[in-house]
């Protein structure tokens, strides 16, 4: 009875898992042309083609958030280039 009762609350949709499947070579292809287009360190390259080797989607989430995070940090970066300083200050 009680292996009844644990296959029954496995069989329920918030146990499901996908199936992790690694990148093809077509998806390590578009992979590498979605990351270079930008400017991206070579270190967070070869580990979204090391998490591909293991799981495709996990390393277009991987690309995509780090892409994410360094659009808005040169936004940030860029908006305190343009603020003028609080002070003034004379070199005599």
């Amino acid at each position: 009875m009680s292996q009844v009762l644990i296959e029954d609350s496995f069989d329920s949709s918030e146990w499901s898992e996908t199936a992790i499947v690694p990148a093809t070579d077509e998806d390590l292809l578009i992979l590498t042309q979605k990351l270079s287009n930008q400017l991206v360190p070579t270190k967070v390259f070869f580990q979204a083609v090391a998490i591909a080797a293991y799981d495709g989607a996990s390393a277009f989430r991987y690309a995509d958030n780090y892409l994410t995070s360094a659009k808005h940090k040169t936004k940030r970066r860029n908006a305190l280039l343009l603020r003028k300083p609080l002070t003034k200050f004379d070199y005599n």
